[in-house]
């Protein structure tokens, strides 16, 4: 697959990051899946989390969207915490996660799930506008409005997943392996689509991906799970080139 052309997004750090977690730590039953996890995400910005499968990648996503309940650590959006807030009041504040899998509702067509995007919200006039955004940005959204959503190809439900988070109009989105089970073109556009949130709709992008070399080539920073916890971290240009992170996760 070519390179994006808009890899590296142009976000500069700020004092205060958007997201901050800290210690964070979560269990399935005996089995600890996260320990003292400590990341941050610079609003603005794009930043890949990585690791192999089992890593604790996912699961740092849904404790942080509250799908699932951490142990211990805390979750700071925008300054304020919010690791003992329900899910729904975390995408009321601009937190909204795209999960692996996809997870559209595919009884339901393309257009009911992009309204369930924005059942929590009550401005009419601004979901009508949403919708329009959506559509612009995915032709083939509007052009399958009226079918169920099981119609669809694997990247047409991953465009739908992703309009279904944009109506909600987030400041932030956590995206979980958005290449899974897509052809090489899709996987293109799909990148490309989030590079083109982060840069002319400025969403903040916190970016778990299977593809190591494609994350860091879309990443401005970069951190790489092991077991459960934070391995090594950097600006995603430097851990490109790292030798211990090329030879695990790139093949060289």
């Amino acid at each position: 697959m070519p390179p994006i052309e808009a890899a590296t997004p142009a976000a500069t750090p700020a004092a205060t990051p958007l997201l901050q977690v800290r210690g964070l730590s979560a269990s399935y039953g005996a089995i600890q899946a996260l320990s003292n996890v400590s990341i941050e995400v610079a609003p603005g910005s794009i930043v890949a989390l990585l690791g192999s499968n089992g890593a604790g990648k996912s699961t740092t996503l849904n404790a942080v969207s509250r799908l699932i309940e951490a142990s211990a650590g805390e979750v700071r959006f925008d300054g304020e915490p919010i690791q003992r807030l329900h899910a729904d009041q975390i995408v009321q504040r601009g937190l909204v996660q795209v999960p692996e899998g996809r997870e559209v509702f595919k009884d339901m067509s393309v257009r009911e799930n992009l309204e369930l995007g924005a059942f929590l919200r009550r401005d009419r006039a601004g979901v009508r506008d949403d919708f329009d955004r959506v559509y612009a940005l995915f032709p083939r959204l509007r052009e399958r409005s009226e079918q169920r959503a099981s119609t669809l190809s694997g990247g047409e439900q991953q465009m739908l997943a992703i309009g279904r988070a944009l109506m909600a109009r987030p400041r932030m989105i956590l995206f979980d392996e958005p290449s899974m089970g897509l052809s090489p073109l899709l996987v293109e556009q799909i990148f490309e689509t989030i590079v083109r949130l982060n840069r002319e709709q400025g969403l903040t992008i916190l970016l778990v991906e299977q593809d190591v070399r494609l994350a860091l080539a879309t990443a401005s920073h970069a951190y790489i799970l092991e077991n459960g916890e934070v391995s090594l971290s950097g600006p995603a240009a430097q851990l490109m080139n790292d030798p211990a992170v090329r030879r695990a996760y790139l093949g060289s």
